[in-house]
């Protein structure tokens, strides 16, 4: 498991590793695009609506590749959210917002996609099709 502060410049680092761990399982690059984009937006999420930005508050992040499951999860200390609040950014009054599109696209690029009850913590899993085969390490990163 990942731990890092609340403070964007992390974002594109944890989504770099995560990409790299992908490439050395072999994985496919549509794949890797998905995944990389929901970790993204799932980090940038947590650090800044979860934590409310505050540098103090850490987001843990992990992620593993088994048997053509990748896993993700991204965990904030803050107070949590309930998902089904989240408007819906293709409704006509949301089209045109800068914002609010990251739990739609979640839930569209990853094929299973949950909560924890306080709503601080997602879990996400994209299946697979590897080209290699096999079981893969989950993926680990200094603290």
């Amino acid at each position: 498991m990942m731990r890092i502060p609340s403070e964007v410049s992390y974002i594109r680092k944890i989504s770099a590793e995560i990409e790299s761990y992908l490439k050395a399982n072999n994985i496919e690059d549509s794949a890797i695009f998905d995944i990389r984009l929901c970790a993204e937006e799932a980090v940038k999420n947590a650090i800044l609506h979860g934590n409310g930005g505050k540098k103090d508050k850490a987001v843990f992040i992990s992620y593993s590749l088994e048997g053509g499951r990748f896993t993700l999860e991204v965990e904030d200390e803050g107070n949590g959210f309930d998902p089904r609040m989240v408007p819906d950014p293709t409704a006509e009054d949301n089209l045109l917002k800068g914002s609010g599109r990251g739990v739609f696209l979640i839930h569209k690029l990853m094929d299973e996609v949950k909560y924890n009850s306080r709503g601080n913590r997602i879990f996400m899993v994209k299946l697979i099709n590897k080209n290699n085969g096999g079981k893969a390490n989950a993926g680990q990163a200094g603290r």
